[in-house]
């Protein structure tokens, strides 16, 4: 069953499916080791690798296993980060969210407002029960973001992946329907 992208709106965002067009944009984000130093894949040194994650977007609404939004600031139109929902399974009503913001765009509350909408537009459009969150345990502004959206902290994944070389822990988080509301 496909999964259409949808364009959401907010206060100071607009969350839109990306296009080829975004190209450049993603690739500054994603080569960035700041922005990905808490990320289990390194910075990406070739171009091509933001050819690869638009195709990927692509595949996602294509299978209806997720969905992936560029994120624009009203304002000025300036491409800020992006969010997603993915492995989303309509038999057990779940799915995840994600998001990646570059640097001048942290702290401003960007993430918590995108993840907001695409948190009531998966809940409203998608029926879901559950949504499931992993961030990094030294990204503490991850976790306050998830916090302020009702996420509860559920546990802690020891060791699961590697970092720029350290083995790193992951907390995991769930926000249910009864949550949301």
């Amino acid at each position: 069953m496909a999964l259409p992208t949808p364009t959401l709106h907010t206060a100071r965002l607009r969350l839109r499916p990306f296009t080829d067009a975004d190209a450049d944009a993603l690739f500054a984000l994603h080569s960035d080791a700041h922005v990905l130093r808490y990320w289990d894949s390194p910075p990406w040194t070739e171009p091509a690798r933001a050819e690869r994650f638009l195709a990927t977007c692509r595949t996602l609404a294509e299978e209806g296993s997720g969905a992936r939004l560029a994120m624009d600031r009203v304002s000025d139109g300036a491409f800020v980060g992006w969010c997603s929902l993915s492995r989303w399974n309509p038999d057990h009503r779940s799915a995840a969210i994600g998001y990646c913001l570059g640097e001048a765009a942290w702290g401003q509350g960007y993430a918590t407002e995108a993840a907001y909408a695409v948190l009531r537009w998966a809940f409203d459009t998608l029926d879901l029960n559950r949504v499931q969150a992993e961030t990094d345990t030294r990204n503490t502004a991850s976790a306050r973001v998830l916090e302020k959206l009702g996420f509860v902290r559920e546990g802690t994944l020891r060791e699961d992946c590697v970092v720029n070389g350290d083995v790193s822990d992951s907390w995991v988080y769930g926000l249910l329907r009864r949550e949301w509301r």
